[in-house]
């Protein structure tokens, strides 16, 4: 099984940090962002990598090198132009298209048991899992709606917060079925099929859930969610990693490296 780790951003509300260090590659809890995602990867048995890359793509390649010092194999997809989160797929069927594949944020830290998630995956003959969690506040995410089968039914991609606006799919779901729901957020993980390369868009940039697997959902195809109730971080602004250094440094969560 192989996965790609989305890295290409450019931290946009991270500067002054992110013009000399690309986000994935800032330190936290005495490591670069990007071996959480790398060491979630690496426990699930997967160790042929592809990364994509824009914002100062040298310190990443440099930081990271073949992979073989983080027990991984590391392919590179440069992208001079941005491709969004989905267009990385474009370039990379042969290498995703043989097989189950993940896709994973560099920015997210998790203690997420990807090979339960992998196992859930098969067992519901899915497209496509998407790893899902319940904020404290849900109206400040996209809501991801899932039914008690865990199968996505809805999703509602958050376009306004104030006031709250969404682009749903499907656009016109049964009251009675939405009353039913539950609602989460994506938290950063998920595991496909090689035949929803078929659907992929052919011209980039696109968004992942925008251009591929919220059509999927409208469209009622094998989408599930996969409920994360562990720990989940993201590292959103400025704030949110004074934050979370505060936290590593006081209590760090109990993630294997």
């Amino acid at each position: 099984m192989k996965a790609l780790i989305l890295a290409a951003g450019m931290g946009e509300r991270l500067r002054p940090l992110t013009e000399v260090t690309p986000k994935p590659m800032l330190e936290l809890g005495g490591h670069p962002l990007i071996h959480y995602p790398i060491a979630m990867l690496r426990r699930a048995g997967i160790i042929d990598v592809a990364i994509n890359l824009h914002h100062l793509a040298s310190v990443i390649q440099r930081g990271l090198g073949d992979g073989s010092r983080l027990g991984l194999h590391i392919s590179y997809a440069p992208e001079p132009v941005l491709l969004g989160t989905g267009g990385p797929l474009n370039g990379l069927r042969n290498f995703l298209g043989g097989d189950t594949f993940v896709i994973a944020n560099s920015d997210t830290i998790l203690d997420l048991d990807l090979s339960a998630m992998i196992a859930s995956h098969r067992d519901r003959a899915a497209l496509a899992t998407i790893a899902l969690f319940r904020p404290a506040n849900i109206d400040y995410y996209s809501r991801l709606e899932i039914d008690a089968a865990q199968k996505l039914r809805r999703m509602r991609l958050l376009m306004r917060r104030n006031p709250l606006r969404y682009d749903d799919y499907p656009r016109n779901l049964d009251a009675g079925v939405a009353a039913t729901l539950s609602a989460f957020m994506y938290c950063g993980v998920i595991v496909a099929e090689p035949s929803i390369l078929d659907l992929i868009p052919p011209k980039t940039p696109w968004s992942l859930m925008e251009g591929l697997f919220a059509p999927m959902v409208a469209n009622a195809q094998a989408v599930f969610g996969y409920v994360h109730t562990g720990y989940f971080r993201t590292m959103d602004d400025l704030k949110s990693y004074d934050a979370l250094k505060a936290e590593f440094a006081s209590s760090p969560p109990k993630i294997s490296l």
